[in-house]
């Protein structure tokens, strides 16, 4: 294990403190969008800088994590308002409610049949939408479970974690689900990825580990330096490495395939790490919640 601080990271000054920078991905014009999750704001900042922002109506709902769609679009949950957003590149916004009252939609990613797969945090299941706004829900089998984020399996399954229950789950396209209980209780796993290695790769935030799962449920778990750090959110490359956000300890790190753990304190102190993406430099980008997002340039 490293941490040292890396002068190859720039922050960049994108909203107020009280905004909220929170979810972030890459998106098809090469630019990096994310959410304004207090704002009620989506926000697109270029690699040089410059920065847009669009309003959520109402701008209460919470937009929390967004994801580029199959159609071209960014899409996006609304945590508080219980709608699933979309947002073409010119900015236009379009908001398609749930079937389910407060179900607190979270996580969202582009599954293999082309619609985007959403987590629904308080009702305890998983919705499909499709680009035409047409939305399936399926219940889990676990109440209380507080399904977060969600990912795509290289197995045609979406995986996803389940921070209340302390595990792991898998849904197939046609609504069957897997559950995968995790070694120790106090896991409260949060982002989940797919890594180049063919395993899902996720966060304990309240264990301060990261673990790794193959298709068939093996689970390895690393121990954070710190582990306190309350590691959020993960994002892959391309080279077998995976780039967390460490929420509690003001640092983005990083975890090689076969375990090593490396760490970068961030310039600003305090600055709530959150959502963690690899950017369309080739850099890792994350949004700070105290109202700026941040790019390092892995060496």
């Amino acid at each position: 294990m490293s941490r040292r601080p890396t002068p190859s990271i720039a922050e960049f000054p994108v909203s107020g403190s009280d905004a909220g920078p929170y979810g972030i991905t890459g998106g098809p014009d090469g630019a990096l969008w994310f959410t304004m999750v207090h704002g009620g704001r989506i926000g697109r900042l270029t690699p040089d800088g410059d920065v847009t922002s669009y309003q959520v109506e109402p701008a209460s709902g919470g937009p929390s994590i967004i994801t580029a769609g199959p159609d071209g679009a960014l899409w996006f949950t609304e945590f508080r308002g219980h709608r699933i957003g979309r947002i073409t590149t010119a900015g236009d916004i379009t908001s398609f409610p749930l079937p389910t009252p407060d179900a607190g939609p979270f996580g969202i990613t582009t599954g293999p049949d082309a619609a985007l797969w959403f987590t629904q945090a308080n009702s305890g299941g998983i919705g499909r939408i499709t680009p035409e706004g047409n939305v399936t829900e399926f219940p889990l089998p676990l109440t209380g479970a507080f399904p977060s984020a969600v990912v795509a399996g290289p197995d045609d399954r979406l995986w996803f974690t389940m921070n209340q229950a302390n595990a792991i789950g898998a849904i197939a396209l046609d609504g069957q689900v897997t559950v995968h209980p995790l070694p120790s209780p106090d896991s409260a796993p949060v982002g989940i990825t797919a890594g180049a290695d063919g395993a899902l790769w996720f966060v304990e935030i309240g264990a301060g580990r990261i673990g790794r799962i193959t298709p068939d449920g093996k689970i390895d778990e690393f121990a954070l330096p710190d582990r306190a750090s309350r590691p959020h959110a993960i994002a892959a490359d391309d080279e077998g490495n995976c780039w967390f956000t460490e929420w509690g300890a003001n640092r983005i790190g990083r975890i090689t395939s076969d375990g090593r753990i490396d760490e970068h304190d961030l310039p600003t102190p305090s600055s709530e790490p959150h959502g963690i993406t690899l950017g369309p430099d080739g850099a890792v980008w994350t949004a700070l919640e105290t109202g700026a997002v941040a790019r390092l340039a892995p060496r």
